[in-house]
């Protein structure tokens, strides 16, 4: 039973694990049959239907599988948001508390006041 609630709950990862493995055992069956025959008429079609169909599916499955975890980033950063507009509902009620954190700057910031990333001191030789 925990296989197919899995199953249920990561459904477009599995669907691209299922496709990247298919498009590997296509890549390994067209290289069997190119390998197997030395005239070129006869290897096109498992250059195309091997090569070119397993490529295509491991590209559509690893596409599927980074467009799961973008779907799971933007649903952590929805329950972020609605836990920050939270807290600035029940801040606007104590004005004390409401001084204290500006929930919108902290959502709003523009990228170039971010705070930078702190670079590692020169040694001092380099100094002098």
């Amino acid at each position: 039973m925990e296989m197919k609630s899995f199953v249920r709950a990561n459904l477009d990862r599995v669907v691209a694990a299922v496709l990247v493995v298919f498009g590997l055992i296509a890549l390994v069956v067209g290289w069997i049959g190119v390998s197997g025959t030395g005239l070129a008429a006869e290897q096109l079609p498992y250059l195309i239907s091997g090569g070119l169909g397993g490529i295509a599916m491991i590209a559509v499955g690893c596409t599927v599988w980074v467009s799961a975890d973008l779907q799971d980033e933007w649903r952590r950063l929805d329950a972020l948001e609605e836990r920050l507009v939270d807290l600035r509902k029940t801040s606007a009620t104590a004005p004390a508390e409401a001084a204290a954190v500006d929930v919108t700057e902290v959502v709003e910031r523009p990228a170039a006041a971010r705070p930078r990333r702190r670079t590692a001191p020169k040694p001092k030789e380099a100094q002098a």
